[in-house]
């Protein structure tokens, strides 16, 4: 992920464009491949709900475009949640939020309007990808998303965890889709009976 925020990154660069654009374009690639928001979630997020003090960002709105028209709306579960943000990403937003309006958007085109998935997707992301070398591995906005899932249950995440994490309605719903990633744990449950066995056996 950091060759392809890197990348995304030095798009702004080479066409001179201001450092700001580059900052934004590498934090959002960041933020959603290292915290599993929606694309729409990461899009409409305001500043006054990103807390890097506490490192935490409420999710209460996302962005989606009809007929044009750019509207925010509830996430797509209809529930706000809470998520963190990992210690590493900070210096990444604090540009980005530090002495903004709290009702202006994080991430913003040049001209301060908000951002829109296709046209971000054609002009930053596919580009940076393929700057990146990781052309052909079908990687889009999305699928950042299981990227971050697939960290957390690597790091040990229980699935009540990643489930608030992507505001997923139902653990049932995480484990469909993620539950190929938990690690297999039947050994742990058994020596766990067995060790509760053999200490009743002992009493």
């Amino acid at each position: 992920m950091e060759a392809l925020a890197n990348a995304a990154a030095q798009l702004h660069t080479k066409r001179g464009h201001p450092t700001a654009a580059a900052k934004c374009n590498r934090a959002l690639i960041l933020l959603l491949a290292y915290t599993g928001l929606r694309w729409g979630e990461a899009a409409g997020l305001r500043v006054g709900r990103v807390d890097l003090d506490t490192r935490r960002i409420r999710v209460s709105v996302a962005l989606s475009e009809v007929n044009g028209e750019i509207l925010e709306q509830l996430p797509k579960t209809g529930e706000r949640r809470t998520i963190p943000i990992p210690a590493s990403l900070v210096a990444e937003l604090k540009p980005l939020v530090d002495g903004r309006d709290s009702d202006a958007y994080v991430f913003t085109t040049q001209q301060g309007t908000p951002l829109r998935l296709r046209n971000w997707r054609n002009r930053e992301f596919n580009t940076a990808r393929a700057n990146a070398g990781l052309e052909g591995t079908g990687l889009t906005p999305h699928k950042l998303r299981h990227t971050a899932a697939s960290l957390a249950i690597a790091a040990g995440a229980d699935v009540k965890v990643v489930q608030q994490m992507l505001g997923h309605a139902t653990a049932t719903m995480t484990l469909d889709t993620y539950g190929h990633l938990f690690p297999d744990r039947l050994n742990e449950v058994a020596d766990a009976i067995d060790a509760g066995r053999a200490q009743a056996l002992a009493g």
